[in-house]
């Protein structure tokens, strides 16, 4: 399973991570000033994430690939890495479909 790794960058902002079961980051958050708003940002991803229609799958200038997750409002609440593949990114996105859910919260 995976999980919502969260921590405290060195600019004060509160930050997550949705890591697979492998410990691969797949998916990584905005910083939020406080960790009630990024708990919300969780809740959120686990919210919106079963919906492919959330999903911004796009391509980067430098030929990669990579998708944002989008809430109701069409807010990005969660980007993706590059990806060398179309493939790639679409597993990456199943993934997410997959482990964001039910995915516990931890501090790291």
């Amino acid at each position: 399973m995976g999980k919502f790794a969260t921590k405290t960058g060195k600019d004060g902002q509160h930050y997550f991570n949705l890591l697979a079961t492998n410990g691969q980051v797949i998916l990584s958050s905005e910083g939020y000033t406080t960790t009630a708003a990024m708990h919300n940002g969780i809740e959120s991803v686990k919210k919106n994430a079963p919906d492919d229609k959330h999903f911004e799958r796009a391509d980067s200038k430098n030929g990669k690939f990579y998708f944002n997750l989008k809430a109701s409002n069409g807010q990005v609440i969660g980007k993706s890495q590059m990806y060398e593949s179309v493939a790639s990114r679409d597993n990456g996105i199943e993934s997410v479909k997959k482990n964001a859910p039910d995915a516990p919260t931890v501090e790291e």
